[in-house]
């Protein structure tokens, strides 16, 4: 952790981001702020957690989206009676849309513009003025732990209020790349990445392969391999492979590796798209 600007004021703001750019740019917009007292950064979500509990901030922007311990753990990990107040910052719009149906007490959808940031600021100044935001932490804290723990044996989850991610906000060659979730051909696991093939671009989405498949449509992304998950309306057909295995055929030519375990979930998918 290292400490940014010190400008007049009374907050102490914390800003966790996997990312340096995307720190930087919450940093300088916060030293605009005549009410912030000091601004201190995090790259990871288990470093997050031990700052907090340790220099308790008056307010922490929180990127959702981190390897190993992402912003929903760091708020189950410090817990609802020690959290502060938290602006979520997300590439993923389906997440901005529960943490705001929530009431969490904002959300930036990246990539935002200075005037949206303010917007954040300034809300995040009336919640306190008001003694509103430990109640809006609560519930959102109560709303997470109630989405991450599984249906018991037998039961079957209801739907999620939530609507489906419809686009994904992915930095590639120094900009921020839009891409409609439609227009995806197909995703795989590569590291701590996911990449996303659509038409030519490869564009690639620090994060994971599980994370992506559970804001997915899953009448249109199937799961063909453990490390694939592929865009059913891009599938032409099922081949046989000489090891007597099964391969995926998509439109532009591509194939991919079928799990012998994964073949029945995949051809009943398309069973239900004709």
């Amino acid at each position: 952790m290292r400490e940014g600007a010190i400008v007049e004021g009374g907050w102490r703001v914390l800003v966790v981001d996997d990312e340096p750019l995307a720190r930087d740019n919450v940093r300088h917009l916060l030293a605009r702020a005549p009410d912030v007292t000091s601004i201190r950064e995090c790259e990871g979500g288990q470093e997050a957690v031990e700052a907090i509990l340790r220099d308790r901030p008056d307010l922490v922007f929180l990127d959702v989206q981190m390897p190993e311990v992402d912003g929903f753990e760091v708020l189950q990990e410090v817990g609802p009676e020690r959290m502060p107040p938290v602006i979520f910052v997300t590439a993923f719009d389906r997440y901005a849309v529960r943490a705001f149906e929530a009431n969490a007490l904002d959300y930036l959808l990246k990539p935002f513009s200075d005037g949206r940031f303010q917007e954040a600021l300034e809300r995040a100044r009336r919640q306190r003025a008001t003694g509103r935001d430990r109640a809006l932490l609560e519930r959102l804290s109560s709303l997470l732990e109630t989405y991450r723990t599984p249906a018991p044996a037998g039961v079957e989850a209801g739907p999620s209020d939530a609507p489906f991610l419809e686009r994904i906000a992915v930095k590639t060659d120094g900009k921020v790349l839009l891409l409609p979730v439609a227009e995806l051909d197909w995703c795989e696991a590569e590291g701590n990445y996911v990449v996303l093939h659509s038409g030519g671009r490869s564009p690639m989405l620090r994060e994971t392969l599980n994370r992506v498949e559970q804001l997915l449509d899953p009448k249109c992304f199937v799961r063909v391999h453990r490390s694939t998950l592929v865009n059913v309306n891009r599938i032409r057909e099922l081949e046989p492979d000489v090891d007597k295995g099964w391969v995926v055929v998509l439109r532009d030519g591509t194939r991919l590796r079928l799990s012998p375990g994964r073949k029945p979930a995949v051809e009943a998918l398309l069973r239900q798209s004709f």
